[in-house]
């Protein structure tokens, strides 16, 4: 499995960006997929997940009710649009896959990475 993103760019305060990832190889749809970020110094986090199945979704806190994960399985393309983006949204974004339905929040839970792409919010 291969994941590329795109999507990232600069971005005023209250802006809005559309990140996209797309899972080539995968054969199955019980997988999870997921956003996390990582800025320097600090451990990647989680943002978002989705069950690829179900398309069950789940959020880090302080990203509820502004970004919003989603998938589209004809195009075989995870989504995270980001709304009402805050300066402290910078950072390298990334989309994991793990073979599974369950999302997990650890970055350790997930084989498979797409490149990052970098995402600022200027204030």
């Amino acid at each position: 499995v291969q994941l590329q993103a795109s999507g990232g760019g600069l971005v005023q305060a209250g802006g809005s960006l559309r990140l996209s990832c797309v899972p080539s190889g995968r054969d199955s749809n019980d997988v999870a997929m997921g956003w996390f970020r990582q800025v320097p110094g600090k451990e990647r986090e989680f943002v978002a997940g989705i069950r690829w199945s179900g398309g069950n979704t789940y959020y880090k806190d302080s990203v509820k009710g502004r970004f919003t994960i989603s998938k589209d399985s004809a195009k075989n393309t995870a989504y995270l649009q980001m709304n009402s983006l805050k300066p402290e949204d910078t950072a390298v974004y990334y989309c994991a896959l793990r073979w599974g339905s369950t999302v997990h929040t650890s970055p350790q839970r997930y084989a498979f990475w797409g490149q990052g792409t970098q995402v600022t919010v200027s204030s």
